[in-house]
């Protein structure tokens, strides 16, 4: 890395922008300001004002767009909804012959950077790296890191275990435009595919490691994972599920945005991310445990720049954190952030809720999840 290299950080004066404008500058990087709204890129700049001048670019503007990009290494958006946002800026970032980027939980954004970005990128030899955020980025590194030397699985489970869930306003737009493009219909990736549905969703108990232990979460609730995941790993059946506490938070409109509870402008909010892939009776698992879902998502992109700067890739095109990164090198280069624990072979657990349930199959009435 270069002293002061540029990063183009759009929607910087977003909650989770801040944390990645934060975060690149602890890292040595100069930030530039860009996002859509000039007004809020200058009283950002204003509140700390080294580094570039803030370069405001609407989505619909290629021109602006290029000249928010011009002289940065890389580009991070963290603008939602990336249904909007993310097209665009992949857009420019391919122009400028840059590596993309993005925080995007919104399962369909995801899969439309996967299908129309793929042959692109890799032609320009351009990495573009969709989702790298706490979900569908940090549960593609765990579940690539358990795996081990397997190549195949026959299913794989992340479960949330949030202590809460404080949306913010991004969240629920990005998860309204999700839920208008399917229709109010869940998803799921079972059979090896994604299919929509309207099933209920089951509440069962997932054995969380201690000191979390068991807990009563929302099965089927999908997250981006089931895009991340099956890009690059031969696994049939990958599903979510979310504590009740968090799923019950994130429905109630009133719940209200994060708020600051420590120096660093993180909520008190903790979590503990229980990834698991069964194979032929065997299991293996890793966990992550840390605090504030929006706050630790700045260093799984932030370390993605880095990574992606100095040539720490194994491939080019559009990639999920897994496929282009060393997981469990990526993951140990975050214990600032996140404790880790990667398990060897162990005798699988019993199954939540009942014996047919989270672990098993949908034929086996495991639980049907839903995007949020």
């Amino acid at each position: 890395m270069t002293a002061d290299q540029m990063v183009a950080v759009y929607g910087a004066y977003g909650h989770t922008g801040r944390f990645v404008v934060a975060r690149l500058r602890e890292r040595g990087y100069l930030p530039v300001l860009c996002g859509r709204d000039a007004g809020r890129l200058q009283a950002l700049a204003t509140a700390s004002p080294t580094g570039p001048a803030p370069r405001p670019a609407a989505v619909d503007d290629p021109a602006a767009l290029d000249r928010a990009l011009a002289g940065a290494a890389a580009v991070i958006n963290c603008a939602g909804p990336f249904a909007t946002t993310a097209a665009p800026v992949i857009e420019a970032a391919l122009r400028a012959g840059i590596p993309y980027v993005d925080v995007a939980a919104e399962i369909e954004a995801n899969l439309d950077t996967f299908t129309h970005f793929g042959a692109r990128a890799r032609a320009a030899k351009t990495a573009v790296v969709p989702a790298m955020a706490f979900y569908g980025g940090l549960g593609d590194l765990l579940v690539t890191a358990a795996m081990g030397d397997w190549t195949d699985a026959e299913e794989a489970h992340v479960a949330y275990g949030l202590s809460g869930w404080h949306p913010t306003a991004g969240t629920r737009a990005a998860g309204a435009v999700s839920r208008r493009r399917r229709e109010g219909r869940g998803v799921r990736f079972t059979q090896g595919r994604l299919e929509y549905h309207q099933d209920e969703l089951p509440t069962l108990t997932w054995p969380f490691p201690e000191p979390m232990g068991p807990r009563a979460v929302v099965g089927d609730f999908t997250m981006a994972d089931v895009v991340t995941i099956p890009r690059h790993l031969d696994i049939p059946e990958v599903h979510t599920c979310m504590t009740v506490e968090a799923a019950r938070d994130l429905a109630d409109p009133g719940t209200p945005a994060p708020a600051p509870a420590d120096e660093h402008g993180r909520s008190a909010q903790t979590f503990l991310v229980d990834a698991v892939v069964r194979r032929g009776g065997r299991e293996r698992r890793a966990t992550a445990t840390g605090r504030d879902i929006y706050a630790v998502t700045a260093p799984l992109a932030v370390e993605a720049v880095e990574r992606l700067l100095t040539g720490r890739t194994r491939t080019s095109g559009v990639a999920s954190a897994g496929e282009i990164f060393d997981a469990p090198a990526f993951l140990r280069s975050l214990s600032p952030h996140i404790s880790l624990d990667i398990s060897p072979d162990a005798t699988p657990a019993a199954r939540p809720g009942t014996a047919r349930s989270a672990g098993s199959h949908r034929h086996d009435a495991g639980p049907r999840r839903t995007v949020e």
